[in-house]
């Protein structure tokens, strides 16, 4: 297990951005992981998919059994980082980034880097009696659509997704595209959104271990009233900002349909 240290982020010029971001993260992290939308590719083939078994609407996804979990559902006393409204499962090689708003200094996302693959997670507060998650696919594709991307919505593994693809030039100046596999789960009082970057977004195979750990997230929603989609606060672990690197990574631009950290990023 990995962490790093703060660094600047630039925003992109999306209507509704917020500000300019700066991400932190913990002792001992890669300095330049991929990140969700980092893939580009020069060829029109679309993605694997997994087995059609496997593919459900989110309508048909059993969060309760199969996770992500409530705090009040699941027991996080061993083996999981607390980030405050989330709590990570410390799986085997795992790195996390958090995002921190540069203007607030609030951590407002947290990414993890496994196996190659990346999965940024954001936690906000939702109405008791109805989720937030088709709403949120049609602005996100709504924000794709403003920067000249497509989205597909499509049945996944973890209920309704969207597939985005944003254009890019490749590292040899071709023309390509970046993409990104939003996911967005419904719980009690909170919602889930998930972005899938790297191998993970493409191929099923990769996916799988990065999809295990986002159902083994446990939210913690807290008793407190917060009106819909505000963000739930998250923090840095506890002795983990001591030993955090100096060397600040590179300013990248992002996309937030929901007005809260990074979605796609750009094609390096």
């Amino acid at each position: 297990m990995a962490f790093g240290r703060p660094r600047k982020k630039k925003q992109d010029d999306v209507a509704d951005a917020p500000a300019q971001q700066e991400a932190t993260a913990m002792p001992g992290a890669q300095e330049e992981g991929p990140t969700p939308g980092d893939t580009a590719d020069t060829g029109a083939a679309a993605p694997g998919v997994p087995d059609a078994a496997a593919l459900v609407s989110s309508a048909d996804y059993e969060r309760n059994t199969r996770g992500p979990f409530d705090l009040s559902e699941q027991d996080t006393t061993n083996g999981y980082i607390d980030l405050g409204a989330l709590r990570i499962n410390a799986a085997e090689g795992l790195q996390l980034r958090l995002e921190v708003e540069e203007r607030s200094k609030r951590v407002i996302a947290v990414t993890l880097d496994l196996g190659g693959s990346t999965l940024q997670l954001q936690a906000f507060a939702a109405p008791k009696t109805e989720g937030l998650w088709d709403e949120i696919r049609e602005q996100i594709g709504t924000s794709v659509g403003s920067q000249g991307g497509t989205v597909e919505e499509r049945p996944g593994r973890l209920g309704t997704e969207l597939f985005a693809k944003l254009p890019a030039q490749t590292p040899d100046g071709q023309a390509g595209y970046r993409v990104a596999r939003f996911v967005g789960i419904n719980g009690p009082r909170w919602f889930l959104r998930g972005v899938f970057g790297g191998p993970a977004a493409l191929e099923p195979t990769a996916a799988a271990p990065m999809e295990r750990l986002f159902r083994s997230v446990v939210v913690v929603r807290g008793d407190h009233p917060l009106p819909p989609r505000e963000l739930l606060p998250l923090r840095l672990p506890k002795d983990a900002a001591a030993a955090a690197p100096d060397t600040p990574a590179p300013a990248r631009p992002d996309l937030n349909p929901l007005e809260r950290g990074p979605e796609i990023t750009e094609t390096r």
